[in-house]
């Protein structure tokens, strides 16, 4: 027998109300507040009332990123684009069409009856509207990154960020680096969390302090930077979240970082020119990686150090998941698939005993 969806008890359920209180909501009858009308629209919308539950596949996927409310334009990010674009390929080459949705989920109505008949979403944060409803609606989901909600049957793909974050800090130590800072994400997802605690567990381990400014794509100048690097003031600008020290370093020497590890695109060239800003040389004064698919790094004075999360890897990596899932005749293993990352050094970020050494990782 077909599934008919929820009912008006399930919705009663849901919303901790009655069902005849459901079924005014739903009618537009009786005497309900406008909140509780809301209320219970809203609850029945998400458990997927009123939604086809049974037809042919539209033979469309479907990706966005909520990492972030309200509008914004992550194409313009080279990874997001990187991944868009590499995701659109694979879809078609399974014989599906990818509809590209926007970030704003504050018009998430969208989401409850979207064609779709599997999701990728990136960078899915704790309390995702959007997941809730397409889970509702029983649609197959890939996850960019680990999902904020996880569960046993989820199905993601990611990069060992951990390893990879202590791979840049080891990096810059060895090229001398012994103040490093981070810029971290203002996000709830997955990658934020980790790359900054990551960050804190390394810095506690060398008996360093940790401190960290958060990423603000609106900030071309670098503003975020100036207590870091002139070593000023009682605060870099974020809380790390475990209670270690994010103000200026309180040990020997001068409390201006001498290296910095940006963790979002944009983060590169705001402190190339934070640093210009400050009259400090890029490596000599400070050492800079930047986690970055943004090819023009390489052809920055001085070319600047990047981690690649191999965004085309992951994206083609889900994609052939969610069509196995929508297809279901060879049912993936729920759990991760590990991309790997890549470290590229490049100038801004070799000490004076490596920049006579041959380079790791490409140009």
């Amino acid at each position: 027998m077909p599934d008919s969806g929820p009912t008006l008890a399930d919705i009663a359920r849901a919303a901790e109300v009655s069902t005849a209180t459901v079924s005014h909501a739903l009618n537009g009858t009786g005497r309900l507040s406008d909140a509780t009308r809301r209320r219970v629209r809203a609850t029945a919308t998400a458990l997927g009332y009123g939604a086809p539950r049974t037809g042919p596949r539209t033979r469309t996927l479907g990706i966005a990123v909520t990492t972030f409310p309200g509008p914004w334009n992550y194409t313009e990010i080279a990874y997001f684009s990187r991944v868009v674009t590499a995701a659109t390929a694979a879809a078609h080459a399974h014989g599906y069409a990818l509809t590209t949705l926007p970030a704003d989920r504050v018009a998430d109505a969208a989401w409850h009856t979207l064609a779709v008949d599997g999701m990728l979403i990136v960078d899915s944060p704790p309390g995702d509207p959007m997941v809730r409803a397409l889970r509702a609606r029983g649609i197959p989901l890939v996850f960019d990154g680990v999902p904020g909600d996880a569960r046993e049957d989820d199905h993601w793909i990611d990069n060992d960020h951990t390893a990879t974050t202590r791979e840049v800090l080891d990096h810059l130590s060895a090229a001398g680096a012994r103040r490093i800072a981070l810029q971290s994400g203002s996000g709830a997802e997955t990658y934020a969390r980790v790359v900054t605690a990551t960050y804190e567990k390394w810095c506690a381990e060398h008996g360093v302090a940790a401190r960290a400014v958060r990423f603000d794509a609106a900030d071309p100048e670098g503003r975020a930077f100036d207590e870091l690097l002139t070593g000023t003031g009682t605060s870099a600008g974020m809380s790390t979240g475990t209670g270690t020290s994010t103000g200026p370093g309180t040990g020997s020497g001068p409390a201006r970082a001498d290296a910095v590890y940006a963790a979002y695109d944009p983060g590169g060239r705001q402190l190339l020119a934070a640093a210009r800003r400050h009259g400090l040389r890029v490596p000599e004064d400070l050492l800079l990686v930047c986690a970055s698919e943004d090819p023009g790094y390489a052809d920055t004075e001085p070319p600047v150090t990047t981690v690649s999360l191999n965004p085309e890897r992951t994206a083609r990596a889900a994609v052939d998941r969610l069509v196995a899932l929508v297809e279901g005749t060879h049912p993936p293993t729920p759990g991760p698939t590990v991309v790997p990352a890549a470290l590229r050094v490049r100038a801004s970020s070799q000490g004076r005993a490596q920049r006579g050494a041959p380079r790791r990782g490409g140009g």
